[in-house]
């Protein structure tokens, strides 16, 4: 059974599989059509909706894709839909006056989503539209008009009748393990250990980013499922002695705001990761677990020197990032075993990180390399090069970092990185790019990082974007 508010009313939802999505269950069991299925993936947004968690943060308010969200992923939240945000007398949201007023809308299809993620930038105050909107698609007006309506209508106060779901929320809140036919919703990491290691042929969900599209592309089972986002300790940041303790179920959105003084190179590489609704769920742990080549949050993380705890039942082990990977598809992960928490040591901020995708933002790389170089007096004294998109994993360039340690930063010295990167890589060719734009991608890399680094040549045609209000 699970209870959440549905547009200011508790709802109970008994019976139902633990991966029908929130989209699905909306359309056809409540008939709310006003969410859209698109893509039913994640990119284009018809489907946004309004999702409001009470947890020891505070009250934050997100916008998600209803279309890749499982409903046990709502146990104790508020989801607020496009046909919740009017007045009970019909008076139109700010949001969805301004979309009127300024034409935002033309065939229609993709409103109820831009509606719904200009809602959530309202409630929250962001106003750093384009890349609120970035998540959402719109073949027909090119955007400006409802860029204007989003304008138009941060100006304008948070109507009357919004409600503060604290309340509510804190009645709907949650205690200790839940289980049903074919799911576990664990209440702390200890627990989570216990199922995992009781059930280690179970999926585990976090964000559902990754675990959705096998429902709604592959039609693949999954179950037994057990889903995280109610484990607490899991999504903690953490000073710690030396460095700071990420959680593996933080999400990127918070991780961004966690590395945006740190490492800003990293924070920006995290900003062109995806859109804000997948951003919001998608969790650091998972874009780690799911051992993609070209994820690209590990080379960033191999470069700062991270290391992975790992648990399994009570026992715990520690490896560096980039011993966890160890060929396509296969993790060092035992059954049962699952990544808790991500170590990233204090140091210097050496990183840059250039991500080469067809798209600048919310697409997958064909290439991304992070660099983290220390220097004593102009000479190299430590080097850490990852890349995602060049191996079957993301790997450490060994070879091209010994090429430069111990010499002065030169010309010289990039050319002879960037020639013992064939030591390094053997890089596939694909749907994406092939195998030599990949390897000359990746020598480019080397190359502007000492321009922009040590020669102080500006490389940036587009600067990082600023976001406001990160849960």
């Amino acid at each position: 059974m699970i209870r959440f508010m549905l547009n200011g009313e508790v709802v109970t939802v008994e019976g139902a599989a633990p991966t029908v999505t929130l989209l699905d269950w909306l359309r056809e069991t409540r008939g709310l059509t006003g969410t859209k299925e698109g893509c039913n993936e994640g990119d284009c947004g018809a489907c946004t909706v309004t999702v409001s968690t009470l947890d020891e943060t505070g009250l934050t308010h997100q916008a998600l894709n209803a279309c890749i969200l499982f409903l046990p992923q709502l146990a104790g939240k508020a989801v607020r839909t496009v046909e919740g945000i009017a007045a009970p007398d019909g008076e139109l949201h700010p949001v969805q006056d301004a979309m009127v007023t300024e034409h935002g809308s033309q065939c229609g299809f993709c409103t109820p989503g831009f509606v719904m993620s200009m809602y959530t930038a309202h409630r929250t105050g962001r106003v750093d539209h384009d890349d609120v909107l970035a998540g959402n698609l719109c073949r027909c007006t090119g955007y400006a008009p409802i860029v204007r309506a989003a304008q138009r209508a941060a100006s304008r106060p948070v109507p009357a009748w919004e409600i503060d779901e604290r309340a509510m929320l804190e009645a709907l809140a949650l205690s200790g393990d839940m289980s049903g036919e074919g799911l576990h919703l664990p209440g702390s990491t200890a627990s989570l250990a216990a199922i995992y290691a009781a059930h280690p042929n179970a999926t585990i969900v976090a964000g559902a980013t990754d675990v959705g599209l096998w429902v709604t592309k592959q039609f693949r089972p999954v179950g037994p499922v057990i889903f995280t986002h109610r484990v607490g300790d899991l999504a903690r940041i953490e000073r710690v002695q030396g460095g700071l303790r990420i959680g593996a179920g933080v999400t990127l959105s918070r991780l961004r705001g966690a590395m945006a003084d740190r490492h800003p190179d990293f924070a920006e590489l995290i900003r062109r990761y995806g859109s804000v609704q997948v951003r919001n769920a998608a969790t650091i742990g998972g874009n780690i677990a799911n051992g993609s080549p070209i994820g690209d949050g590990p080379p960033a993380l191999i470069a700062l020197g991270a290391e992975l705890t790992l648990r399994h039942g009570e026992d715990r082990r520690r490896m560096p990032l980039e011993d966890f990977f160890l060929d396509y598809g296969k993790q060092d992960r035992m059954p049962g075993e699952f990544v808790e928490s991500i170590f990233v040591p204090d140091q210097e901020d050496t990183l840059a990180c250039y991500k080469l995708s067809k798209r600048f933002d919310q697409d997958i790389s064909a290439v991304c390399g992070c660099f983290a170089l220390h220097m004593d007096g102009g000479v190299v004294d430590e080097a850490r090069i990852a890349f995602g998109g060049m191996a079957g994993t993301p790997k450490r360039a060994h070879a091209a970092e010994a090429a430069l340690t111990g010499r002065v930063l030169s010309a010289q010295a990039v050319r002879d990185a960037q020639d013992a990167l064939t030591q390094d890589f053997q890089p596939l060719s694909d749907m994406r790019a092939s195998a030599a734009y990949r390897m000359q991608a990746a020598r480019n890399m080397i190359r502007r990082y000492w321009l922009e680094r040590v020669e102080g040549v500006p490389m940036r045609l587009v600067g990082p974007k600023s976001e406001t209000g990160v849960a």
